[in-house]
């Protein structure tokens, strides 16, 4: 999904630095739709990360309770699965933050045509 992000990030980025003259009103209506796959891939994510940290934590206590080095080991994997999905979300959020000035840049230059 990140890589579907950049890609197209460099692609909008590219036509707004070409000197060609576009129909910006479809390049913004193409990027907003683009914005709201992300939006609704970010709360997707959101929630499997809020999920996975509420399994840790209950892991957590249960291996608190009871001491046993394969809790520990599950508690690890845990904890490596969630700092990915964390990493991941962070990702997404950045990049739908930057897609958000870059609308505006659309919006821009369908204002100055």
């Amino acid at each position: 999904m990140y890589k579907y992000l950049l890609e197209h990030e460099r692609w909008i980025i590219g036509l707004l630095k070409s000197e060609e003259d576009r129909d910006w009103c479809a390049v913004r209506d193409h990027h907003m739709a683009q914005i709201r796959f992300m939006q609704h891939e970010r709360l997707v994510h959101l929630f499997i990360t809020l999920f996975f940290a509420l399994i840790l934590l209950a892991s957590i206590a249960v291996t608190v309770i009871y001491p046993v080095w394969k809790l520990l080991l599950i508690d690890a994997v845990l904890a490596v699965t969630e700092t990915i999905y964390i990493i991941h979300y962070y990702r997404l959020e950045n990049g739908v933050q930057r897609w958000y000035r870059i609308y505006q840049q659309i919006c821009s230059r369908i204002i100055r045509q």
